[in-house]
């Protein structure tokens, strides 16, 4: 185990310096104090990735384990079921699943269906044995842990998908966005989407589902709006926040509060809205990045805590 460059930048904030430039961050969904955070070297460009796990202390972030790739890492997600499993998703199209408790090793599997970049995936919530991809070559796949084939595959996207995730509610429910400008709904049950909503005019880069309401999903897109859409009515957005300069990049809905939701972008900043003040959301506005900001997530288990990660090599932890 070792602690890496950590510092307390100002009360209740802690940093770690990872090596490459950081893609995504995601809270353990079963231990309050884990973290993981995918990266990727040159800025996803060309090179190598690492997968990092990390523990949360009273003095800071503790690298636990970390793991190599030849190619870039762009998302990751925690299993529902299992405290030690980690899934990445990679520039060569592939998905590889972790043993956490290693600290260095190949990954227990690796999934190789994609034919190009994968840049979303997402473990099912609710029924916890399944686990949804994203990629460049237009498709969703669908995956059970123990099997190296895919469930099933979802095409209609006409452009790079960006992000594919599972609603918390409805097990069978899972929200896209991609570079067409559409969100789409979809079913396991159907390979078709169910719905395709023009969400914004240029690429969508990310969705998320309100954790509390099973219709209500959140986009950000390179047209640096957020909007929160209403599924049984989508011709128009229910409501739009403006604030950020560049694309926003991700947008994650609170577990804690059904009106609060975070955003990051890349004009450097991180953005906390509540949709409960019409008049003026924005609750604040964070810029301790340096660089873009393209991951960030809730802990489950401490309100108000926010992790984030940035092409500046850097993981923050802090609470708001």
């Amino acid at each position: 185990k070792e602690r890496k460059k950590r510092k307390k930048k100002e009360e209740n904030m802690f940093s770690f310096q990872t090596e490459f430039s950081g893609y995504s961050v995601e809270w353990s969904p079963l231990e309050k104090q884990k973290l993981a955070c995918a990266t990727s070297q040159h800025y996803g460009i060309i090179g190598n990735g690492k997968q990092y796990v990390l523990d949360l202390d009273s003095d800071g972030l503790l690298l636990t384990s970390s793991f190599e790739t030849n190619n870039g890492l762009f998302d990751c997600t925690w299993s529902e079921y299992n405290p030690n499993f980690v899934v990445s998703a990679a520039g060569d199209g592939s998905l590889k699943l972790w043993d956490t408790t290693i600290e260095k090793g190949p990954p227990l599997r690796a999934y190789e269906e994609h034919t190009q970049e994968v840049y979303a995936v997402d473990w099912n919530q609710v029924d916890k044995n399944t686990f949804l991809s994203g990629s460049w070559d237009l498709s969703i796949r669908l995956w059970t842990p123990n099997q190296n084939s895919s469930l099933l595959t979802f095409r209609g996207h006409e452009r790079s998908i960006y992000s594919t995730i599972w609603s918390p509610i409805q097990a069978t429910w899972f929200a896209s966005a991609a570079a067409d400008c559409t969100l789409r709904v979809w079913d396991t049950e159907d390979p078709r989407s169910h719905q395709v909503i023009q969400a914004h005019e240029c690429d969508v880069l990310s969705c998320d589902w309100n954790k509390y309401n099973p219709y209500h999903i959140v986009t950000g897109s390179v047209d640096r709006s957020i909007k929160i859409w209403d599924i049984r009515n989508s011709e128009q957005e229910l409501c739009t926040l403006q604030g950020h300069a560049l694309a926003v990049r991700r947008v994650k809905f609170s577990p804690h509060t059904d009106s609060v939701l975070a955003s990051c972008s890349y004009d450097m900043s991180l953005k906390i809205w509540d949709l409960a003040s019409p008049d003026d959301p924005l609750l604040h506005s964070y810029n301790h990045h340096t660089e873009f900001v393209v991951g960030l997530d809730f802990n489950l288990f401490v309100e108000g805590q926010i992790a984030s990660c940035s092409w500046d090599n850097f993981v923050e932890v802090f609470n708001f």
